[in-house]
């Protein structure tokens, strides 16, 4: 599988030529699987992240709601190191927003499912934005393959979820779905062994201690 990072805003995924250039271009066959993530709008960061920053931001995952003079504390570092990458982060979109944190469940929607959509080329702009004004659809990914996009969608229940499939298929443009639902969650979002091996010094990396409570 494939990572790509695209700008444009509606040019990308729009042909199967373009596709298979793609994969061409990245040294894969024509089925093989990449994703397209939009960059962020916001200003990049100057610099890659280095081993200071890693081992400050799993400070902030194991303990989130840490100030600024505690973390600064912890990894024996100044105030004004602290709040400039912290200040650094939010400017470069280093961190996401508080919106991904919140568990769907908790709202109601205990059910998750991931849809595989093909769409007319032609229509992928309108089809994503018919998709982006529906609120059990959490996330919308275009996808090479045996199909043009991924959405992940929650709902309250099998009758819902039906529901939802059904609106998914009648949005123009759209020519079929299939639709997986998750049983089980094994491996969650995290980006902790990423930042471990980045902060990693004389082959040891030292994990910092939660809070009491837990946070």
């Amino acid at each position: 599988m494939c990572v790509l990072y695209h700008t444009a805003s509606s040019a990308w995924l729009t042909a199967q030529a373009r596709r298979a250039e793609l994969c061409r271009m990245l040294g894969r066959g024509p089925g093989a699987s990449v994703i397209l993530i939009p960059m962020s709008s916001r200003e990049p960061i100057s610099a890659p992240l280095d081993a200071t920053d890693a081992r400050l931001l799993l400070e902030l995952v194991a303990n989130p709601r840490a100030t600024g003079v505690e973390l600064a504390a912890r990894l024996g570092l100044s105030r004004n190191t602290v709040q400039a990458r912290l200040a650094r982060w939010e400017a470069g979109g280093v961190l996401a927003s508080f919106e991904r944190r919140v568990d769907p469940r908790a709202l109601g929607y205990p059910l998750a499912a991931f849809v595989a959509v093909v769409v007319d080329q032609h229509r992928l702009d309108s089809v994503v934005a018919e998709l982006a004004e529906i609120p059990e659809v959490t996330e919308v990914c275009g996808m090479t393959g045996p199909t043009d996009l991924t959405v992940r969608v929650v709902a309250t229940d099998a009758e819902d979820l039906y529901r939802l499939s059904g609106s998914i298929l009648k949005i123009p443009g759209v020519e079929r779905t299939n639709m997986g639902l998750v049983m089980r969650s094994l491996v969650g979002p995290r980006v902790t062994p990423l930042l471990e091996r980045l902060a990693m010094v004389n082959g040891a990396v030292a994990r910092p201690a939660p809070d009491a409570d837990g946070f």
